[in-house]
């Protein structure tokens, strides 16, 4: 998926880095891969949630203008919306796409926006997971190699062995805040003054699209709160592809 004429494998590159900077966290990591190796190659996925300005924060002090994918749903919360823009600004990010799900696709599948209650796992595919796949697929033929992401193994029991350096089809994630803990994230908040999302007062602790995202008891797992009640805990985009799901549209 990119323009060099080296075959480019995940796989082994992955466990190239993870030889050379798997020891390093947070701000050192990036600023090793995205100055060394990966300069002009990567790029960030954010749902600008409850802890997403952490993240956002060290990629604005090692290079503000890389690529940053935002996925509107249509069925976010307006706070997010505006928190999106609130803290692009704060942070000087020079480059944040907006994606957005295909209005023909929603017009026919959840034409009543119910989808969410008949079958969460189609609703996220058509409004999360297809919109990014065709974003990174156009970035992939662009060059990037690299995809960051702010997944922590704190926030649940399938999270609690996620490495620095991954591979994934045919992308290279890197997770900077994998061994970060929930008071390491609240540290970083107090240190640079970071404006926290406003539905975070309000008891939400992990912030996805309205109808799925309710509030999380103090102690509760930080993602108890998505799709509670159902057998779901993630919505696709960092799981193995469900064939009866990626075939709808």
């Amino acid at each position: 998926m990119t323009n060099s004429s080296v075959q480019f494998c995940p796989e082994s590159e992955a466990a190239r880095l993870r030889g050379l900077y798997g020891h390093l966290s947070g701000l050192e990591l990036l600023d090793a891969l995205v100055q060394n190796e990966l300069k002009g190659q990567i790029m960030l996925s954010s749902s600008f949630g409850a802890e997403s300005a952490v993240l956002l924060d060290l990629v604005a002090q090692v290079d503000p203008a890389i690529p940053v994918i935002f996925l509107d749903t249509r069925r976010l919360f307006g706070e997010t919306l505006r928190y999106q823009k609130t803290l692009t600004n704060y942070l000087g990010l020079e480059d944040v796409r907006i994606i957005r799900p295909d209005d023909g696709v929603l017009l026919r599948l959840d034409p009543d926006d119910m989808l969410f209650n008949e079958d969460p796992d189609k609703c996220c595919h058509i409004r999360k997971v297809a919109p990014l796949d065709n974003i990174m697929n156009k970035m992939g033929n662009l060059g990037y190699k690299a995809w960051i992401t702010g997944r922590k193994q704190f926030q649940t029991a399938t999270r609690t062995a996620l490495p620095m350096i991954e591979a994934e089809a045919d992308f290279i994630k890197i997770n900077p805040l994998a061994d970060w803990s929930n008071d390491d994230i609240k540290q970083a908040y107090l240190a640079k003054n970071l404006p926290p999302h406003p539905l975070v007062a309000d008891g939400f602790k992990s912030i996805g699209c309205m109808p799925c995202t309710s509030r999380v008891a103090e102690g509760a797992d930080p993602r108890s709160g998505r799709w509670a009640g159902r057998d779901k805990t993630e919505c696709g985009i960092h799981l193995p592809k469900r064939p009866d799901v990626t075939t709808i549209i």
